[in-house]
Order: structure tokens, then C-alpha cells, then sequence
């Protein structure tokens, strides 16, 4: 089986289990908004998951997560599986001996640091914030779990667990959140949104209890031991330090945001990470897929030499995820109303027009960023199975610096629409950077190529975002959107629409993007041969 069918079956299981799961966190959104609207209850939820996830990134979500593989995949591809479980033991103590200082410390301080968060909530907002993170914090524990597990079962190209532990995070969220928020709600008024904080830490069991069973498979050599001196540890050590001071400075910059959105009306917080998961719909289902299914191909490739193959490989997974996610941006930004008023409008709900208005504002902005992000994903992959963690930091840095400059240049005049095109500017800023400085180490990437591609997808895009306006338009007129299914025959046929018509035109330039789009959206569906 060749390198780019493995990536192709890799990158197809994984979609179906982001889309499963995106589904799952779209029915999670909606009960919880229909539940309690989009207000201080809601900008309280989602602030809560600031600090706690802080933690878990500057651990292991980013920094470990993304120099770990590289380092382990080493091992595994020369044949020394042994220094490889050695290495991953000293960081599995490491990691938690750090884990649980942070745990405390967030604990003890928790109203002190979503002051400095949030210094715009009113005192009731505060309090129920602060009490929402404490609950929060268990979470980082069974998360890290779950991110060290992920690189080694990646590392073995072993992706189902994983991809299904996603989807039972948010089946945990859903189950415990309707049915002991609502026990809470009736004993303490107010305070039922505790019951999601609940389910947040319920599926984050389940995300690392499905993968237990794949990791004992392999082979599970876990000894304790904090030999940080391993020549493996000092190599992931030097790997990480730039990575953890990046992630540093790309949490100041969330922080930031968060502060200045906190003195925008009530609801506005929500309505940027409502925006926010919109737009990052189609970077977990299509772009984190490839990113993720290309990333020990290309460890493998780095680790062994072969230098025409790693840059194939690179090549394609850039020009892939751009050429499926800039017409999902396109759409999105189009339909950014029909779809928002069907997904979360509903008779006898707490969403209301104003919110939907309020969140497609910033939808449409984030939109400009997308296709940027997704190839983000990609590129910084490339460089870490290079083993160089500090050329995308230094990029991710820069382009941070001009995201927060932006935002308290626009935050006035476009309130929450500024932060969002604050954040995609910035975005496509890094993505320039990384290409730059890539072609730069391992020279040319098809510069030629990768333009064409580009130029053949904004224009497809271009084309199928003209039809997707009209058919919404028109549908309009001749049904009206009064109803659930009107509203969806509006947006699912402008959607048809709008697929058609790029794939006719990706056709009629007979883009290679497409026939390898195609196999990873397909392949899972056919017999093997």
C-alpha cells in the first residue's frame, strides 16, 4: 500500500468520526442556547474554559503534542521501540507532577485570574464563572491523558480511538448536561449551565477511556520513572521550549480578546466562539483530518531521509485542504445567516434574531481567515517533522502581535466583527510566513502549481458563491423561511447548489485537488480492492 493511501484512509476514517462529532457538538450548542439564550449565563460558560484550557494546551495539548510525535515516531521508524516507551514514561510524570501544581494554583486563584479575563462581567457573571472553571479544572486531567495517548497510538498510525474518543466527549457533554443541569437548575436557580461544566469533565473520561484498550494492544511499556537526562527527553525538551513560549504568547493574545469582547454588550462573548466554532467547522472535518493523517507520513519521510517524497507529501496536503476549505469559507460566509437562524432560532427559545445577527457578524469575518488556518494546520506539521519547532513559533509570534494590535484598532468601530477580522488577518499573515521560510529550508514546493491551484480554487469558489446567494435568494421568495423546514430547504439546496457547481468547474480544470479530495471523502464508503 502506497504512502498516499495510507494518508487517504487515514485522513477519510478520521473525517467521519470529526463529522460525527461536529454534529454532536452542534447538538450540544443548540440545547444549550435554546436552554439559556446568548447572554452573561452563556459568556460565563464559555469563559470558563479559558484557564483550564490553557493548561491543558501549554502541557500538552499544543507544545507536547506537536514535538512528542516527531520524537517517538523516530523511534518507532528505527527500530528502538524500547527508548521510545522510556521517553514517553518521563514525560507522562513530568507532565502530571506539572499538571497538579498548575491544578492547585488555578484553583486557589480562580477569581483573581477571571478578573483579569473578564474584568467587563458584572459581579453575578464572576461568580458564576469562577464557580464553572473550578469544575472545569478536572477536565485537564483526563485531557492530558488523552493527548499523551493520541501521539503514541499516532504514532503507531493508529487513529480510530482516538477519533472516536472525540465523539464521546461531546455525547458526555450532551447526556450529563440536559440531565443534571436540570436537577441543578431546580435546587439552584441559575446555576444549571453547571450541569454542562459537569459533562465536560464526564466526556473527557470517555475521550481517554476508548483509547485504553488501543494503547494495552500496542503494547503499553509504561514504567515510572523521571530520567529527564534521557538523550530522547532533552531532544523533546529543546523541541518544546519554543512551542510553550509561542503558545504562551497565543493565550495572551485569546486573553486579550476575551478581556475586550467582556465590555462589549452581554452575549458577545458568546457570539465570537459561536462564530468561532462555525468557521472551525470545516478546519476539523477537512484540514485537522488531513494535518493529523499526514503528520507521521511525513515524521517517517523526515526520519528516513527521503526528501522528493516529504515534499510530495507536503504539497499535497497544502493544496488539498485549501482547496476544500476556501469554498467552504465562501459558503459559509454567504449562507452565514440562513444557517445560523436554522441551527439555533427555534419557537420558545432563548436565541434570538438579534443573537443570530450578532454571531453572523462575526462569522462572516472569520470566514476571510479559514482557508489560512487550515493550511496553518498542515504547515506547522511539516516543520515540526523537521524537528523544527521554532520557525512556526517565531511566525505564530509575529502574526499574534499584529492580531492583538488589530483588534484594539478595530474592537470600536466594528466591535465584535473587528476581533474576528483581527484574527483572520493575522491568520493569513502566518500562513504567508510559514511558506516563505519553508521553501526557504527544503527548498521549491511547486510554487507555480501551488498558484495555479490556488488561483483555480478562488475562482471555482467564486463562481459557486454567486449561485449559492441567488438560490438562497430566490428560495427565499418562493417559500419564505416562517418554518424549520424551509429554512432547511434553503440551506440544503443552496448548498447542493453551490457543490455542484465547484465541482463541475474543479472538473472542467481537472484538478488534481479533486480526484484526492474525492478518495479521502469516498474511500471509507468502498470495498477494498
Amino acid at each position: 500500500m502506497s504512502q498516499n493511501t495510507r494518508v487517504i484512509k487515514a485522513a477519510g476514517f478520521i473525517m467521519v468520526a470529526m463529522v460525527i462529532s461536529r454534529i454532536l457538538g452542534y447538538l450540544r450548542d443548540v440545547i444549550i442556547y435554546a436552554q439559556f439564550g446568548q447572554n452573561r449565563i452563556t459568556d460565563a460558560y464559555n469563559a470558563a474554559f479559558s484557564i483550564p484550557d490553557f493548561l491543558y494546551m501549554l502541557l500538552v495539548g499544543g507544545a507536547l503534542s506537536s514535538s512528542f510525535i516527531p520524537v517517538f515516531s523516530s523511534y518507532i521508524a528505527t527500530d528502538r521501540e524500547k527508548e521510545g516507551w522510556e521517553v514517553a514514561s518521563v514525560v507522562i510524570n513530568v507532565v502530571f507532577s506539572l499538571m497538579t501544581i498548575g491544578i492547585i494554583i488555578g484553583y486557589l486563584f480562580t477569581p483573581q485570574l477571571i478578573y483579569l479575563l473578564v474584568p467587563g462581567f458584572d459581579a453575578g457573571a464572576m461568580n458564576l464563572t469562577v464557580f464553572l472553571t473550578r469544575i472545569m479544572f478536572l477536565q485537564v486531567v483526563f485531557m492530558s491523558l488523552s493527548g499523551i495517548s493520541m501521539g503514541i497510538l499516532h504514532s503507531y498510525k493508529h487513529f480510530t480511538s482516538p477519533a472516536i474518543g472525540s465523539v464521546l466527549y461531546n455525547m458526555g457533554i450532551i447526556v450529563i448536561g440536559v440531565f443534571v443541569g436540570s436537577l441543578i437548575e431546580s435546587v439552584w436557580p441559575g446555576y444549571g449551565i453547571a450541569g454542562f461544566s459537569i459533562g465536560v469533565v464526564v466526556g473527557a473520561v470517555a475521550n481517554f477511556a476508548v483509547q485504553v484498550p488501543a494503547l494495552l494492544k500496542i503494547g503499553l511499556k509504561y514504567r515510572f520513572s523521571f530520567n529527564i537526562f534521557h538523550p530522547g527527553v532533552v531532544k523533546l525538551g529543546k523541541l518544546m521550549v519554543p512551542i510553550l513560549i509561542g503558545l504562551s504568547v497565543s493565550q495572551v493574545n485569546l486573553f486579550v480578546n476575551q478581556n475586550l469582547a467582556s465590555s462589549l454588550p452581554a452575549g458577545i462573548v458568546a457570539a465570537l466562539r459561536t462564530g468561532q466554532r462555525l468557521m472551525q467547522l470545516p478546519i476539523g472535518i477537512f484540514a485537522i483530518a488531513i494535518a493529523v493523517a499526514v503528520f507521521p507520513t511525513l515524521t517517517g519521510h523526515a526520519a528516513k531521509k527521503e526528501r522528493d517524497a516529504f515534499k510530495k507529501t507536503t504539497s499535497l496536503g497544502f493544496r488539498s485542504v485549501v482547496f476544500i476549505t476556501l469554498p467552504a469559507a465562501v459558503g459559509l460566509a454567504v449562507l452565514r445567516v440562513p444557517i445560523i437562524r436554522f441551527m439555533f432560532e427555534f419557537e420558545g427559545g432563548k436565541f434570538t434574531n438579534e443573537a443570530t445577527l450578532a454571531t453572523a457578524d462575526a462569522l462572516l469575518y472569520y470566514c476571510i481567515g479559514l482557508f489560512a488556518y487550515s493550511a496553518i494546520h498542515v504547515l506547522s506539521r511539516v516543520f515540526y517533522a523537521l524537528q523544527d519547532t521554532l520557525t512556526p513559533v517565531l511566525a505564530g509570534v509575529l502574526a499574534i502581535a499584529t492580531n492583538i494590535g488589530l483588534s484594539l484598532l478595530l474592537i470600536h468601530p466594528m466591535q465584535q466583527g473587528g476581533l474576528a477580522l483581527a484574527y483572520s488577518l493575522a491568520g493569513i499573515l502566518n500562513m504567508g510566513i510559514l511558506l516563505i521560510l519553508l521553501r526557504r529550508k527544503i527548498g521549491p514546493l511547486g510554487g507555480w502549481r501551488l498558484l495555479l491551484s490556488f488561483g483555480q480554487t478562488i475562482f471555482a469558489s467564486f463562481l459557486m458563491g454567486l449561485m449559492v446567494f441567488y438560490t438562497a435568494k430566490f428560495s427565499m421568495i418562493l417559500w419564505g423561511t416562517q418554518t424549520k423546514l424551509a429554512q432547511l430547504a434553503q440551506v440544503s439546496l443552496s448548498v447542493i447548489v453551490g457543490a455542484v457547481i465547484f465541482a463541475l468547474v474543479s472538473l472542467l480544470f481537472k484538478m488534481e485537488e479533486a480526484e484526492m479530495v474525492g478518495k479521502v471523502l469516498f474511500r471509507r464508503f468502498r470495498r477494498k480492492h
